[in-house]
């Protein structure tokens, strides 16, 4: 059985290493995987809920999940939306939702921070669903590259400063299908979840 970490054993004492973790270091670290409550919303009714939850977060973990293309000039809209507070995770199904103007609120709050790395691809995306003006959006990756961490992808980031790594496998998965498999929505919380735990380790070192 592989060695896993809950979402609440995230203690990881070390100082974060400088230089490199390559893959094959990366891939002895045990699984960490988020464990705690996940809130799949699919309809209008459930926004206000959420974002009235959501807006009294100061961090928020972001991800965004898209069908992936296979062929020369395909492409899709973001599927899903992730956004990870302190107690729980919330995956927004924007194929049924589109980018609601609630949602939004959320997006263009400059006193939410919004965590994540590669940020800049799905903001543009998002964008393309609905126009916004984005604010409070914080990226992992340049800010760790700012402390002199040679790991900037959220996989590596993960290993080096929280000592686990993430599993990859549902990466690839079709995210438009309408019911996600339990290993999606468990993938997609556990992306957005380390970006806001990465958040609270860079912002202390």
């Amino acid at each position: 059985m592989e060695n896993t970490r809950e979402h609440r054993i995230t203690e990881h004492h070390n100082k974060p290493r400088l230089d490199r973790m390559h893959k094959d270091e990366i891939n002895e670290q045990p699984i960490g995987r988020y464990e705690g409550p996940i809130r799949l919303i699919r309809s209008a009714d459930e926004v206000p809920e959420a974002v009235c939850i959501l807006e009294k977060e100061a961090v928020l973990g972001f991800d965004t999940e898209t069908k992936p293309a296979f062929r020369v000039g395909e492409s899709y809209p973001p599927a899903i939306l992730q956004l990870a507070g302190a107690n729980e995770v919330f995956i927004f199904q924007l194929k049924f939702l589109g980018l609601p103007r609630q949602l939004i609120s959320i997006l263009e709050n400059p006193n939410i921070i919004k965590a994540g790395v590669s940020l800049e691809y799905d903001v543009r995306e998002l964008r393309k669903m609905a126009q916004f003006e984005p604010a409070g959006f914080l990226d992992i990756g340049n800010l760790a590259k700012t402390k002199g961490i040679q790991n900037h992808g959220l996989r590596g980031l993960a290993a080096v400063m929280l000592g686990f790594r993430i599993t990859k496998g549902a990466k690839t998965s079709n995210w438009n299908a309408n019911d996600l498999s339990p290993a999606q929505i468990r993938y997609a919380a556990t992306d957005a979840w380390v970006g806001r735990e990465l958040y609270g380790k860079i912002t202390d070192f």
